[in-house]
């Protein structure tokens, strides 16, 4: 009778330090997810204060582009550049945040948000700003709705996320070939595509942040893997919104 009850004592002692102990990360992961997010938005808001300054500021906007009568933007060589520097940073971002510190990975993903920016002042140039508001508030619904079910299923998605990513490699094959052909079918094909790729990748990636999270990490690897998944999710969302743009932006005359 003394055994079975010192059996059941420790059997609910363990027991409630497993509830304990799972109470306590699911608390630590909605703080790691809430900061992966902040940094994102904060990304968003980033890039969005240097478009807006750069297409309202004339003498900027000519430094990175050539704008002719019809609203019909040119990249100067600057502009080259600052098109393409995004590129290097990811890249340097992607493969070399292994051996970076967490306060360099967070500087360049300020930096390649605000290049991001530049790049985007085109389009408050080449749509109303009515459209453009529109557009990016159907973005931000989209992507929480994606995101919030990517946090919440308990279907594993990497199957998934592996099929997305080989559209991804698709996507951009397609989008430098049709620099070339200028088709309009293709491109609504293309812009088609995207959305429905971006879409799955949102969920794909809030997953896979929220499922690498571990409790017992350093301070150092969770900021790294917070940063990490900011960068990911602010791809998903200015992608997603590039593509749907070109649906739902309205062309200034």
């Amino acid at each position: 009778m003394g055994r079975s009850m010192s059996i059941d004592y420790r059997q609910n002692v363990w027991g409630a330090a497993a509830t304990q102990r799972t109470v306590y990360r699911d608390v630590e992961l909605r703080a790691h997810m809430l900061r992966v997010y902040n940094m994102m938005a904060s990304g968003l808001a980033l890039t969005g204060l240097v478009a807006w300054f750069v297409a309202n500021t004339p003498a900027l906007l000519q430094l990175f582009f050539t704008v002719s009568m019809r609203n019909h933007l040119s990249p100067t060589l600057l502009g080259w550049v600052a098109m393409l520097a995004p590129l290097g940073v990811g890249l340097a971002f992607s493969f070399g945040m292994a051996q970076m510190k967490a306060s360099t990975a967070q500087t360049l993903f300020w930096v390649y948000a605000g290049l991001v920016g530049i790049s985007l002042s085109t389009i408050l140039i080449t749509y109303t700003g009515v459209s453009v508001a529109r557009t990016f508030f159907i973005t931000a619904a989209s992507f929480g709705s994606l995101s919030l079910w990517g946090y919440t299923t308990r279907k594993d998605l990497t199957g998934f996320g592996s099929f997305l990513i080989m559209g991804l490699f698709g996507l951009v094959i397609a989008s430098l070939v049709n620099l070339f052909l200028e088709s309009s079918m293709m491109q609504f094909i293309i812009s088609v595509l995207g959305v429905l790729i971006f879409a799955g990748l949102t969920a794909y990636d809030t997953q896979k942040i929220k499922m690498s999270f571990f409790s017992y990490d350093d301070a150092e690897t969770a900021s790294k893997k917070a940063i990490i998944g900011a960068f990911e999710l602010y791809l998903d969302f200015i992608n997603l919104f590039l593509m749907l743009i070109r649906f739902l932006g309205d062309r200034r005359d």
